[in-house]
């Protein structure tokens, strides 16, 4: 029987979420519900739809139609089904409280009968406690799939730039044109002669762009030189995974770029004057950082004096060049000792390739070693609560980058069983151009020069001083320097920490090679290459 009393609202929705792409649209509901409004001459108030879901409480658009029909606008509703209405046992409840009071005299469903009876609201209050369950059970499963990606290493969200989701077999590839750019922007910071805003400039300049083909902002960069996604790992819930993409860039690249962000500690303000070896030295005598400032047009270096009052001089930028300059034109070694050595070098490759197999035998034992461990520390964990959360997070996480190392390592002695012998000649060779930098006397080539090659860079009596670092320390007595039999006397540079090289202590070309050899033999057994190498 028609009742002339009851004004309905009309109501479509609309989930914006994956698993319900199967339910109607909103258009295809409401054309259903207007053909039952002609059928039984039903009168309505109102349209409402909404695109939200209604797993939890907090819809507008639903707070409103109930708002409305306490204040006694309408007194019914016509929905396409009940989960339209609610999939949470406190917008359920709100219904059937209304109902009760006797605020809704009616509600009607294309796919559902309902009558406002006792046994009306209890099958109306099992209708919405399906459709909660099939939200919650829908949602256990998407954690469950999303837990078997994660072991399996398979990152199951958005992936990042240079990275692309493969929507038919549901895993990550590089993406073919900015993953080379974001191998080039780790390689890039890792010089330590960029900020985040030159970065960025050089990165846009070359193509790089982010999500929506957009130019990406400065905290993005930082974010990504951060992000261990680029080495094969990523972190979930504060915890790190081995993953199952291909990496980016290494594991040792991707620490030199944490190096660098650690040793700038922030990135300098845009405002202020962009000096070449801002942040570079460190004053010799009290051991405060030396600034720069410009008095009459031109560039000076002082100590800052924030420990002591240091008596230490003001030096001319264009002093300190020259004193960089002729330091590494005497590390550089002479082209016809370099081209030797290098000979020299891939003979012994030839006769030690065998050598490989026991390190890659080491390797994979060091592999397993810490396997071993992180599945002894997760039972700890696990099954007798050994440790806090976040002790567990912290020592997995450490025990997971000591494997990347060694998985890396692994990498490189299967594609080449003698790749040991690579860094070395590219380090001879490299430091036969030394001279060339220093004869093109570029401050910015020369401060990113001289960071590659020592450590320890200090300013005193108004003369550098500096330690050479890794494999550079062989060279010093091999370079041009010792060719000539004299000490640049314009560098003041420390070679060994304490002294300077003299010409009674310059070993022959001979024996330096052998030591430089050795040297890079020795530390080719340990996880990463030694710094300067």
């Amino acid at each position: 029987m028609k009742n002339n009393n009851l004004k309905f609202f009309i109501y479509a929705r609309k989930s914006t979420e994956s698993e319900e792409q199967q339910i109607r649209s909103i258009g295809d509901q409401v054309a259903e519900l207007r053909d039952l409004v002609r059928k039984d001459g039903l009168m309505i108030v109102d349209v409402l739809a909404e695109s939200q879901s209604a797993k939890t409480k907090g819809r507008p658009i639903f707070n409103e139609m109930l708002a409305r029909i306490e204040a006694g606008e309408a007194n019914a509703i016509l929905a396409w089904h009940p989960d339209r209405l609610a999939r949470n046992a406190f917008d359920g409840g709100r219904i059937i409280d209304l109902i009760d009071e006797g605020k809704i005299l009616d509600l009607r469903f294309c796919t559902f009968w309902f009558e406002p009876t006792a046994q009306g609201k209890m099958m109306l209050n099992f209708a919405f406690g399906q459709s909660k369950y099939y939200s919650d059970n829908l949602s256990d499963n998407v954690k469950r799939a999303q837990r078997r990606k994660v072991s399996e290493g398979i990152w199951a969200w958005q992936a990042p730039v240079g990275y692309l989701n493969e929507p038919k077999l549901r895993t990550i590839v590089v993406d073919p044109v900015k993953g080379p750019l974001m191998r080039e922007m780790f390689e890039l910071y890792a010089t330590g002669h960029y900020s985040f805003e030159h970065l960025r400039e050089v990165m846009t300049e070359r193509g790089l762009r982010g999500v929506a083909n957009l130019p990406m902002s400065l905290s993005r960069f930082q974010d990504s030189l951060n992000n261990p996604f680029y080495y094969g790992y990523f972190i979930l819930h504060g915890e790190l995974h081995q993953a199952s993409h291909e990496p980016l860039v290494t594991k040792e690249l991707y620490d030199q770029c944490q190096a660098v962000m650690r040793r700038r500690g922030r990135v300098e303000s845009p405002r202020m004057k962009p000096y070449v070896y801002r942040g570079l030295l460190q004053c010799g005598q009290c051991g405060a950082t030396i600034t720069m400032e410009t008095q009459k047009g031109h560039n000076y270096l002082r100590c800052t004096k924030r420990l002591t009052r240091c008596p230490q001089k003001y030096l001319r930028e264009e002093k300190l060049t020259a004193q960089i300059a002729s330091l590494l034109e005497s590390l550089s070694l002479p082209d016809d000792t370099a081209d030797r050595m290098v000979e020299e070098v891939r003979h012994q490759r030839e006769k030690e390739s065998g050598a490989s197999s026991e390190l890659r035998l080491a390797t994979e034992k060091e592999i397993k070693k810490l396997d071993g461990q992180v599945d002894r520390l997760t039972a700890a964990y696990l099954d007798h609560a050994a440790f806090t959360p976040e002790e567990f997070r912290q020592r997995k996480n450490d025990l997971l980058n000591a494997k990347q190392q060694f998985i890396e390592k692994r990498k490189k002695i299967e594609s080449d069983d003698v790749a040991r012998f690579e860094p070395l000649i590219r380090f001879i060779n490299r430091s036969k151009q030394a001279k060339y930098v220093a004869g093109r006397n570029e401050p910015k080539e020369l401060r990113a020069e001289l960071e590659k090659t020592g450590s320890n860079l200090r300013l005193l009596n108004q003369k550098l001083e500096w330690e050479p670092r890794g494999a550079w320390k062989l060279v010093v007595a091999q370079g041009s320097m010792a060719h000539r039999h004299t000490a640049p006397e314009i560098s003041g540079a420390v070679f060994d920490g304490k002294s300077r090289v003299v010409p009674n202590e310059c070993p022959g070309q001979d024996s330096n090679l052998h030591a430089l050899r050795h040297y890079h033999l020795k530390v080719a057994r340990l996880p990463i290459s030694p710094p300067g190498l």
